[in-house]
């Protein structure tokens, strides 16, 4: 598999090439008029067939469902269909732009969950801030999907309204911007450490950023083997600790000061780094918002994750001259992309399929250790160490260890086997991209004027 390689280039030249996909966005989409559409899945040989799809020969189906709720899954399409709910107030770094501007977000979404995960996702932005609202409405809709995807709700009320729905809904909910980001930042990071021969018992971790991406992540690592004592969580006032008071009000990260730093040392980004072994920034976009010299002062064979985008808080040849061994950003366009899309397909496309009742922490774990394994199979080195988001087998792997691991939590309502998992997952997602190419070949789905889309090189995650 090819990697990219990383060429340093002027800010202008990597500005240029960064803004082309925003660019070329301004046409595309008011020239398709959004990027998903619900089509037939079910042939329609005459008109009348209609009386089989509608009524009155769906009557039958209704009856059936009313005396048997589960049969809903097999009548309807519910078991592959996933709502995509946002309130539009933390919008990538856009902030509170509103749910009619985060529509195009959603959208997009929904366009990777099906030609990556073979998944039937419907975007759904509320016209509500209110967390207790949100909640309630995404529990109205459980009837219709058979898993909830939140998306862009700001902290911290994205932590209440995904803990409140995971225990009252008993169809998966997941925060991607949560459990997504922490999924794929520790298949990178469980890669990353076989490249520099270290354990994640044994190294320092910094945490640079404190918002719900990087809370998660921080748990995430925790879970799979990092001493919490180990941990340094930095925002934008300095190092958490148990004397940080003002944080008190808020649970998480309120949390994390009492089980992280075990030193209680203090001080800003520049003072944690020292004698770190893994930076894992979700942070402000950069680039310098992190400096050389402070990675300068971390251990020898260092790992950096900067994943802001669109541009990371470093540039990655800033931070391996200044040591940095691996180093991972949120971008396409370098080495070692973190990006969330290597994670959500599969992971629900396996939550989907055994019909889980949740998605749990060992589910994502188990999730990250499959698109790392998929990686090492391949050969890792230091500028390899994620599957590329263009190798479909990745997400196969992926739904095939969520499905299986669901099964041995006892959260899967209809269990099958790793062959099972693996022609249903392979089905679904080939499906999915045949379907998408057939459609642009045969001028269903239009091509742009070619002028539009020549030399529009890598875009941005």
């Amino acid at each position: 598999m090819k990697t990219t390689k990383l060429e340093k280039v002027t800010k202008e030249e990597l500005l240029k090439k960064a803004n082309k996909p925003a660019e070329d966005a301004m046409y595309m989409h008011p020239f398709y008029k959004g990027k998903i559409e619900v089509t037939p899945k079910s042939c329609i040989r005459d008109y009348n067939d209609f009386a089989i799809w509608y009524t009155p020969g769906v009557a039958s189906v209704c009856k059936d469902i009313n005396k048997n709720p589960e049969k809903v899954y097999e009548h309807t399409n519910k078991g592959n269909m996933v709502a995509v709910v946002s309130d539009g107030t933390r919008v990538l770094g856009l902030g509170d732009i509103g749910p009619e501007a985060g529509l195009p977000v959603m959208e997009g979404k929904g366009l990777l969950f099906k030609y990556l995960g073979g998944v039937d996702a419907f975007p759904i932005c509320l016209n509500t801030k209110d967390p207790d609202e949100i909640i309630k409405t995404v529990m109205h809709l459980q009837p219709s999907f058979g898993g909830i995807n939140l998306e862009d709700i700001s902290q911290p009320k994205c932590f209440y309204i995904l803990d409140e729905l995971r225990k009252k809904m008993n169809i998966p909910v997941w925060h991607d911007d949560q459990q997504g980001t922490a999924t794929v930042c520790l298949a990178g990071l469980i890669n990353a450490l076989k490249v520099v021969g270290k354990k994640i018992q044994d190294v320092k971790i910094v945490l640079f950023g404190a918002g719900a991406a990087n809370i998660r992540i921080g748990s995430l690592y925790m879970k799979y083997g990092a001493k919490p004592g180990n941990l340094i969580y930095v925002d934008s006032k300095g190092m958490m600790h148990r004397g940080r008071t003002d944080l008190k009000d808020h649970k998480e990260k309120w949390h994390m000061c009492e089980i992280t730093n075990e030193k209680q040392l203090t001080g800003h980004i520049e003072d944690a780094l020292i004698g770190a072994d893994v930076l894992s920034a979700a942070s402000t976009p950069g680039p310098d918002v992190i400096r050389k010299e402070w990675v300068r002062k971390m251990n020898k064979d260092s790992i950096v994750f900067t994943t802001a985008n669109p541009i990371p808080e470093m540039w990655p040849w800033d931070a391996k001259e200044a040591g940095a061994r691996v180093v991972a950003t949120g971008r396409s366009d370098f080495p070692n992309q973190v990006n969330n899309s290597l994670g959500f397909p599969g992971i629900f496309r396996g939550a989907l399929d055994v019909r889980a009742s949740t998605i749990t922490d060992e589910m994502c774990v188990a999730a990250a250790e499959a698109m790392a394994s998929h990686a090492e199979k391949i050969g890792l080195t230091e500028d390899f160490i994620m599957p590329a988001m263009d190798d479909p087998q990745v997400f196969v792997e992926e739904a095939i260890a969520v499905g299986l691991k669901a099964v041995e939590q006892g959260v899967a309502r209809k269990p099958q086997t790793e062959a099972e998992l693996r022609k249903s997952a392979e089905f679904m997602i080939n499906r999915a991209i045949k379907d998408t190419k057939l459609r642009m070949e045969k001028g269903i789905i239009e091509l742009p004027p070619k002028q539009r889309i020549e030399d529009r090189g890598e875009g941005l995650a």
